[in-house]
């Protein structure tokens, strides 16, 4: 299992995904689910992924095939039009690897299932992210849903529809990921640090800041025993319950 999240700022696009593949009493496994094509003042594209880690590493492996030469292997997602474009390129490719894997051709509930969220910016058009399935189709960000969440969602996605807002900044957007994915490795053995980050700042077209958390980093221990301690200071401040009878 996994946890990955997408947002959706008026300044841009942060990223950040968990980095543990597999969970069990001796044996947990650490690969980066986060992976980004850059064309300095041109665009920007950000894959995270989740689910059968064969099948996210074949995509990513042939996505970034088909980048070193775009005129030669076509179809690459430097070349698509738009990001639109792009999430139907990683779309098409991600089902036909599943058909291929799968005899059962594809399904969101198969072995060979994966899921991916994909966002970016390429010049002329505005920052975009999608959340692409299994079979292929996908949904985007809106003012409406403005974050997408992939792998164990249920714990965290509570704090950021409570405290989520569009016009705040990239640190605080970090720092609300931080509690989110804090309460998701609390609740479940499947997500785990290190935590992988990365900023897409409007019209910049290449990262603005990226980096990884681990288990030793100040900041995320002090976000994590900060929370703790708030939630209990807020509980302490709610009115008493009064029993009856």
């Amino acid at each position: 299992m996994t946890y990955c999240v997408g947002l959706r700022l008026a300044s841009g696009l942060v990223f950040m995904s968990d980095t543990r593949t597999n969970a069990g009493v001796d044996n947990i496994s650490t690969y980066r689910k986060m992976h980004n094509w850059t064309v300095p003042g041109e665009r920007s594209i950000t894959l995270l992924s989740s689910g059968n880690l064969a099948t996210t590493q074949a995509l990513v492996s042939i996505l970034d095939e088909r980048s070193k030469a775009p005129g030669e292997r076509q179809p690459s997602i430097l070349a698509a039009p738009s990001i639109f474009q792009v999430a139907r390129l990683v779309g098409d490719t991600l089902r036909e690897l599943i058909r291929t894997y799968s005899q059962d051709g594809p399904s969101g509930d198969g072995q060979f299932s994966a899921t991916v969220i994909v966002g970016g910016q390429i010049k002329g058009g505005e920052p975009r992210l999608f959340m692409i399935c299994p079979e292929g189709n996908f949904i985007e960000a809106s003012e409406d849903t403005p974050f997408l969440q992939i792998g164990e969602t249920k714990y965290g996605r509570p704090i950021l529809v409570r405290a989520f807002d569009a016009k705040m900044s990239f640190a605080d957007a970090i720092k609300l990921l931080l509690v989110s994915f804090d309460s998701t490795i609390k609740a479940n053995l499947s997500v785990g640090l290190p935590l992988d980050y990365l900023v897409h700042a409007r019209d910049q077209f290449e990262p603005a800041f990226r980096g990884r958390i681990d288990r030793q980093d100040r900041y995320y221990k002090m976000i994590s025993d900060g929370w703790g301690d708030a939630l209990k200071k807020a509980f302490d401040s709610l009115p008493q319950f009064h029993l009856k009878g």
